[in-house]
């Protein structure tokens, strides 16, 4: 049944907006606050590692899906990812030839608007989780400048010297002497059957 509930609603997700992460504030709203299936630090977190790899960007229902229901739930996300893609390919099979039309072109851009839209309703509010300090708070300012500012930075770069920063940040604030006790302790746990 949970199969079944995150497929229809990634498949809701994926097939409205038409883009990648454009399906996160439908994600959200059901998976969060409806369904709360998910925490924000969760869907963060699956985004956070899917757009840490390559691929596309809608790939993080994959992710969403293993942290709502495990393998169970990334399949509900891939399945429900594919569809819209292969539904597509059969539609434009057969009005291929109409999407020169002005009228369906203008359509096409008033729902990329439209995802545009969704997709900053749904930034701020993972935002507010993420940025939880001046340190946060200042890649946060520095990447944006960069990003929109300059068009030579590559957003990959971005992303690494943002997560190198961060990481650098953390230093000061892990005790490393409790982590690695913490890391052996697991260790022991794992062996001992």
């Amino acid at each position: 049944m949970k199969f079944l509930t995150l497929y229809l609603v990634f498949l809701k997700a994926t097939s409205t907006p038409l883009a990648g992460l454009a399906s996160l504030p439908i994600i959200r709203e059901e998976l969060v606050i409806d369904r709360q299936m998910l925490t924000d630090q969760q869907l963060n977190a699956a985004i956070v590692i899917t757009r840490s790899t390559p691929g596309p960007a809608g790939v993080y229902v994959v992710s969403i899906g293993y942290f709502a229901d495990g393998v169970l739930g990334a399949m509900a996300g891939w399945l429900a990812m594919a569809t819209p893609a292969l539904a597509i390919l059969l539609l434009l099979r057969f009005i291929g030839p109409l999407a020169e039309h002005p009228r369906v072109k203008g359509m096409l851009q008033a729902v990329v608007l439209a995802s545009a839209g969704l997709l900053l309703s749904s930034t701020l509010p993972l935002a507010r989780d993420a940025i939880v300090g001046p340190l946060t708070l200042s890649i946060a300012l520095i990447a944006l400048v960069l990003l929109f500012a300059s068009k030579k930075v590559d957003a990959l770069w971005v992303l690494a010297a943002g997560a190198a920063v961060s990481l650098l940040g953390a230093t000061e604030i892990l005790d490393f002497p409790q982590l690695a006790g913490e890391l052996e302790s697991f260790g022991k746990s794992r062996s001992t059957p």
